[in-house]
């Protein structure tokens, strides 16, 4: 090698480790900021400022009154958090986002996005991505400008899904890439508008991406899951009992060995539509066989004697639903009690996989279920093959979920029922624009409010 030639290389190796050095001390200064950032972002006035102390720090459920309580808890339990928000120089905390908020006070919008000039694009097109469940009740004085907020920065994320906005609150299903939700997670938990209210395990998740809707969806609306009631008239804040995924099992349990002796005064309620129970459903349950939520208010009321001194256990998919439904039962004043599982059947199942819910949970975006154990509970609609995967009704006119097994499919039966089928063929068949009417046998036959029978001791098997 040349003398010029060994000079250069040397100055090369120089200047990389130089660079090298340089990106370390970068990192550190990262880590160190974000470190601090997290911990400022935990802070909330100290209950006796004449302690000396101006401000504690709130995390985890626990209040922290030293910094040096707080600095060990975040050390030793949100590490990962912390060095996350260090990676992205362009990511922006629950803190940095507070900061950017100029101090504005609680249940105000602010509407600052994150930065994501630090990222790698395809980190936030990442089709390898999860899905995310949340809502959160609380006042919005103006839904038009939250909708306006959350639709840019569910774009500004590469977001797909649906977010209903209205003056009660938020309800959304969002799909994208792990570094654009934990990114959401992040910006709605820094929003002034959702302080102590949403907090992290609100969010429950499931792997998917953004290809799991077909588009993004937000809007305004009357109520951010549709009872069909006026919020005013039944409001949330009137809820049932909320209990933990772990005191719902022990209810459970303890209503299936009382009802197995037909010694039970509990109902086990399924709040959800008959397509979404027939799939997966606790054992034991009481699954009403209505096709939209907003049909619940009627069937509570054309069933007032099933629920009479009843102690009632609610659930449907991520708790949405039993929190005005449970407030509808309790608004008639007929049960003893009436509880719901907190977080719903998606927190139920990361806690207990193989418990009383057996089947597949349903989940309204493209991939139709989600699965937890191997249990399949439902059979194809022809064959009466065990099946459990849906697919939409192949009549034009029909948006009916049907269970048709690959062997049935390849036989073409497609359709939810004989009519639809006949229907398709006239479709396929006919002249170009004949228009038929949106009916079929599926809906014909089932009455829009079911009546139940009162047996003995009441027990719901949730059998079709």
């Amino acid at each position: 090698m040349a003398p010029g030639e060994a000079q250069t290389e040397a100055v090369s190796r120089c200047s990389a480790a130089a660079q090298a050095a340089a990106a370390r001390k970068q990192r550190a200064s990262a880590r160190r900021k974000a470190f601090s950032l997290f911990v400022k972002a935990k802070e909330v006035p100290a209950a006796y400022p004449c302690s000396g102390a101006a401000v504690w720090w709130r995390c985890c459920r626990q209040t922290f009154r030293e910094r040096r309580g707080i600095h060990r808890h975040v050390g030793t339990q949100h590490g990962g958090d912390v060095e996350q928000q260090a990676a992205g120089h362009g990511t922006i905390s629950r803190a940095v986002c507070a900061e950017r908020a100029g101090g504005q006070a609680c249940g105000e919008l602010c509407e600052v996005l994150p930065d994501t000039s630090g990222l790698r694009s395809d980190e936030l097109t990442s089709k390898v991505g999860e899905v995310l469940l949340y809502y959160c009740y609380c006042e919005v004085k103006d839904p038009e400008k939250l909708c306006a907020w959350q639709k840019a920065l569910c774009q500004h994320l590469h977001l797909t899904g649906k977010v209903r906005v209205a003056s009660e609150g938020i309800n959304g299903t969002v799909g994208g890439s792990k570094v654009a939700t934990n990114l959401y997670i992040e910006v709605m938990l820094a929003q002034p508008l959702f302080k102590d209210i949403l907090c992290r395990d609100d969010f429950k998740s499931s792997a998917g991406g953004a290809h799991c809707f077909p588009d993004l969806r937000v809007g305004v609306f009357k109520e951010i899951v549709p009872l069909g009631i006026d919020p005013k008239e039944v409001s949330y804040k009137e809820t049932g009992i909320h209990l933990t995924p772990q005191e719902f099992h022990r209810e459970v349990e303890h209503y299936l060995s009382q009802s197995s002796q037909g010694q039970s005064d509990t109902i086990l309620l399924d709040c959800r539509n008959f397509y979404e129970s027939k799939i997966g459903r606790f054992q034991g349950c009481l699954a009403p066989d209505i096709r939209k939520f907003s049909y619940f208010p009627s069937y509570v009321d054309e069933n007032l004697k099933l629920f009479k001194n009843k102690r009632v256990l609610m659930y449907c998919t991520g708790g949405i639903r039993c929190e005005r439904g449970s407030a509808y039962l309790r608004s008639k004043a007929v049960c003893k009690e009436v509880y719901q599982l907190k977080g719903g059947i998606h927190k139920y199942l990361e806690e207990f996989p193989d418990g009383f819910y057996r089947g597949k949970l349903f989940v309204f975006d493209d991939r139709y279920a989600i699965c937890s154990n191997e249990d399949v509970i439902s059979a194809c609609r022809y064959c009466g093959t065990l099946w459990d995967q849906y697919k939409l009704c192949s009549s034009q006119h029909c948006r009916q979920l049907v269970l048709t097994c690959l062997s049935c499919r390849k036989k073409g039966l497609t359709a939810c029922c004989p009519l639809c089928q006949e229907k398709e063929l006239q479709v396929t068949s006919g002249a170009p624009g004949q228009a038929l009417k949106e009916e079929c046998e599926c809906t014909k036959r089932r009455p829009r409010v079911p009546i139940e029978r009162i047996s003995q001791g009441m027990r719901g098997t949730g059998e079709d």
